[in-house]
């Protein structure tokens, strides 16, 4: 009889219909910009199994992309989405455990300027797509015949800009906007709000968590330095940094680093990490946010935490 029970016991655990789960989502949310002067989106992507009837708050990433991908947060907003972790979440579909806010900035007319025709001549059909089954295959390295050489330090702080011109500092109203919005109506957790960008976006990271030090649990620049006068508040806030940059980058230049890495510890921050990809160039950002360790490293800071 034992045997029977422990048979119709086995029958019943095995036949238990699995748990659902709420699929990942990417919605667009409108705003009103004021650095734009017009109704913009900004994408929101929810992952997998966040549920508005749950009640668990989930960490948040803030992500801002580099030049590229400009555009008038409208049809163009698309651009957004063509590397950095919207592209890892949604288009390669990893199940990434964060609410990903990802504006677009402006182009505030630099795809006028010299040098920027790479903004010009690009296509929509360029925007990757979701695809139904599988994913794409992920887009090749930049290439380089620069070899790796070691620079000899120089301390360029006296001759580098404050700020990057026409960049993220211009949004920053929009930019804590958007925390508000998704803090307000979406399960999300203010003590875990993660700041990240790459190129013109790392440049805009260090501008906005000196700005807005008690906002953010982290931040990781990935090939965009920070100036010297902007740790003061990341310093005193001892906000965890993790900054990437690549030993033959040819269009952000390793040697401007090391003023503002410097500084940071000089102010006395204790959490920060300064990693050089020497065999990479501008394109850093395929090997950061394509790993595990920059999402794992974040997910270990809060704000209710001792940084």
């Amino acid at each position: 009889m034992k045997y029977i029970y422990l048979f119709l016991t086995i029958m019943l655990v095995s036949c238990k219909p699995p748990q659902s789960s709420t699929p990942e989502q990417l919605l667009r949310v409108a705003y009103q910009s004021k650095c734009g002067n017009s109704e913009r989106d900004f994408y929101l992507y929810l992952p997998k199994n966040y549920s508005s009837e749950n009640a668990e708050k989930w960490p948040v990433m803030l992500f801002l992309h580099g030049n590229g991908e400009r555009g008038n947060g409208k049809d163009e907003l698309g651009f957004v989405m063509k590397q950095g972790p919207l592209y890892e979440a949604w288009i390669q579909k990893r199940d990434l455990p964060f609410i990903i806010i990802a504006p677009q900035l402006p182009m505030f007319g630099v795809d006028t300027l010299p040098g920027n025709e790479y903004i010009l001549n690009r296509k929509i059909s360029e925007i990757p797509a979701r695809l139904e089954n599988g994913v794409p295959k992920r887009p090749e390295k930049f290439g380089t015949n620069q070899p790796m050489l070691p620079a000899e330090y120089v301390d360029f702080a006296d001759t580098m800009p404050k700020v990057y011109p026409l960049g993220w500092e211009l949004c920053e109203n929009d930019l804590m906007n958007m925390l508000e919005i998704v803090l307000t109506n979406y399960h999300a957790d203010k003590n875990r709000i993660y700041l990240t960008g790459l190129s013109y976006g790392g440049f805009g990271t260090w501008y906005m968590a000196s700005r807005h030090p008690e906002t953010f649990a982290a931040i990781s620049p990935v090939v965009g330095w920070g100036h010297p006068e902007l740790m003061q508040p990341i310093a005193e806030n001892n906000i965890p940094v993790w900054c990437f940059a690549g030993g033959r980058d040819g269009a952000v230049e390793l040697k401007y680093f090391y003023a503002g890495m410097n500084k940071l510890e000089e102010l006395g921050n204790t959490n920060f990490r300064f990693t050089i990809e020497e065999d990479m160039n501008h394109d850093v950002w395929i090997r950061v946010y394509g790993g595990e360790d920059i999402y794992n490293w974040f997910l270990q800071f809060s704000l209710k935490n001792e940084n």
